[in-house]
């Protein structure tokens, strides 16, 4: 049987995402339960660029549940540097592993790569195009925050430009009833015209505000924030105009909801000041733990492994 793949949330349906939101929360709840279901498994983390979070929750993920982990953590250490096409290189490690998780530069790459492999693969970031582990993660994080998923108004500042994530958690979120967005960014930054695009085409709600203040933040429900990516400037001097253009502090804090979390997919900059990170609306900790749970549940639904 030819092995199912992760490219886009969008690959499942909501009932699959419900379906894999419930066995994470199972998971957080009996973790020792969970502790030897892929013994004897590994899992490859093929990460063309650097990241912390992403790699290691995954590595976490897989060893929580008993199985090892095998890999490389950027591409001056993979035969890239030889000139190995994506292709070659997952038929070599799907030998190795029973999982992998791919993070490439290049939009498309772990698509490429399923293509050519005979273990299930996870785009763990491709470009500025999609992060879908990061967005059922953030959707595991708003359902155990909020305690649903539809009938919610979602804050999203920052880069919406080149924010993977962001365009990740639109296009998923868009598929419940009763979402609608506030979309916080300078004119630089705006999100791409095909998410506007698809928006309007499906007839949800959303509006494009420049400034981040108490009546943009009135009535959200989750605040959204993102960093301005410097490895996705071409210049600098763009960069250091952009880098600082929203800084969520405590004084913006006390006048947004009292029932509003933030969330952040990580790593900050400058965006959300320290003196927030003690305001029991700060959800961006908790956010990276609920990561973990929902890769864990990922690995298990993909290898098809069922815990009675």
């Amino acid at each position: 049987m030819a092995p199912r793949h992760l490219m886009s949330p969008l690959d499942f349906t909501t009932g699959e995402i419900g379906n894999l939101l419930d066995l994470a929360g199972d998971i957080e709840k009996n973790r020792q339960k969970y502790s030897h279901t892929c013994d004897g498994l590994k899992i490859a983390t093929l990460f063309y660029e650097p990241s912390t979070r992403t790699r290691l929750s995954f590595e976490a993920a897989m060893m929580n549940l008993g199985g090892k982990c095998l890999g490389f953590h950027s591409s001056d250490s993979s035969s890239a540097t030889k000139g190995e096409s994506v292709a070659d290189t997952i038929r070599i490690v799907s030998c190795y592993a029973d999982i992998c998780a791919m993070r490439h530069p290049k939009e498309g790459a772990p698509l490429v790569a399923s293509m050519y492999s005979s273990i299930p693969v996870i785009n763990a970031g491709d470009g500025g195009h999609q992060h879908p582990t990061q967005t059922l993660t953030d959707m595991l994080t708003i359902r155990s925050l909020k305690g649903r998923l539809d009938r919610l108004k979602i804050g999203l500042c920052g880069d919406l430009k080149f924010g993977r994530t962001v365009h990740s958690l639109i296009a998923s979120l868009s598929r419940y009833d009763g979402i609608s967005f506030t979309l916080i960014s300078p004119e630089e930054l705006r999100v791409p015209s095909y998410v506007r695009d698809s928006l309007t085409a499906k007839n949800i709600p959303f509006e494009e505000v420049v400034k981040l203040d108490e009546s943009t933040m009135a009535g959200l429900d989750i605040l959204y924030m993102t960093r301005v990516q410097k490895e996705r400037f071409f210049n600098e001097a763009d960069y250091v105009r952009m880098k600082d253009f929203y800084i969520l502090d405590r004084d913006k804090m006390s006048s947004a909801p009292k029932d509003m979390f933030v969330l952040h997919p990580l790593p900050r900059v400058n965006e959300i000041s320290v003196e927030v990170d003690s305001d029991p609306r700060a959800a961006y900790f908790r956010q990276v733990q609920y990561g973990v749970y929902a890769r864990m549940a990922l690995i298990l639904t993909l290898l098809g492994i069922e815990v009675k």
